[in-house]
């Protein structure tokens, strides 16, 4: 059944301790007006920086099962839908159906997908999952939000300069996906990460600031924001990009900031990097642009 409130089905993982995967996304989702309907693929009690992971794994005969409950009820309209981390090739291949069932029931659902496949040339999902994600899921991507590695690994093409990334996001365009977000390359330097979004009109670059720490669940963050501040929008590509960056970067500021003032030397531990996204409602809420996005031309 439509409605007038955008209804989101996120599937993630899910923490009991800290923010990754749905904690990440859910709240950030519902400050901004979006109905989410979750369903954690794991629930752990952290997340995997921390020495300890304890807890259980959602099989996908249960998911199914999930699935099975809401369209049985009539409950599985959605118009936006959202993946993150997938654990296996299988589990892949079981969301690649349910997207493609999803957009029978609503031909105009936007399926954002963020390929969550490892970080600085380091792969953390088993290699098989690769080949799922290029063949099966990617093509069904109305947003897709990954990260330089990532995006190299779905291209196969390298990423050495502007034009490279040019390159890899005209690659990703050719197998339908409509809006490409590259959120973190190394394209910048000492101290500025370079983010990318395109779609069929345009192109967009902006410089994001480094911090001398790396935090997780920022790209489960990422995709969320984009994915709501694209609805808000109505799809202006530069305003999203700015709104997304704003948010994130005052919440990972915040979050670097109180860390330091209980630790102020040597590498900050998990528990005191976890996301300050509570302390930070009324950003996510009305974020404050202070780093505006350029065109970059294409030829």
């Amino acid at each position: 059944m439509a409605s007038d409130t955008p209804r989101v089905l996120s599937i993630q993982s899910h923490v009991v301790h800290g923010y990754v995967g749905n904690k990440s996304a859910v709240f950030p989702l519902q400050v901004l007006g979006l109905e989410v309907d979750a369903i954690n693929t794991v629930q752990f009690s952290t997340h995997t920086a921390y020495k300890h992971i304890k807890g259980p794994i959602l099989k996908n005969e249960e998911l199914e099962e999930l699935i099975d409950g809401l369209v049985l009820n009539e409950v599985d309209y959605y118009t936006h839908f959202l993946t993150g981390y997938s654990r296996s090739p299988d589990s892949l291949k079981q969301i690649a159906q349910i997207i493609k069932n999803l957009k029978v029931k609503n031909p105009g659902l936007v399926y954002v997908c963020d390929p969550v496949m490892g970080d600085n040339g380091k792969l953390y999902v088993p290699e098989e999952i690769l080949p799922v994600y290029r063949d099966d899921v990617v093509p069904l991507a109305d947003i897709l939000t990954p990260n330089q590695f990532e995006a190299e690994l779905l291209t196969g093409i390298p990423m050495k300069d502007l034009d490279g990334a040019l390159k890899v996001i005209q690659a990703l365009h050719d197998k339908g996906v409509k809006t490409v977000v590259l959120s973190s390359t190394d394209l910048g330097d000492d101290q500025h990460m370079i983010g990318l979004a395109s779609n069929k009109d345009s192109c967009y670059k902006i410089e994001i600031p480094k911090l001398d720490a790396n935090f997780t669940g920022t790209g489960d963050l990422f995709a969320a924001l984009f994915m709501a501040w694209s609805y808000k929008t109505k799809d202006d590509l530069k305003l999203t990009l700015e709104f997304t960056i704003a948010t994130l970067q005052a919440i990972v500021k915040d979050t670097y900031d109180y860390a330091r003032k209980i630790q102020p030397t040597g590498k900050v531990p998990p528990a005191l990097k976890e996301l300050r996204l509570i302390q930070n409602k009324h950003i996510i809420e009305n974020p404050k642009i202070n780093i505006t996005a350029t065109e970059v031309k294409r030829n």
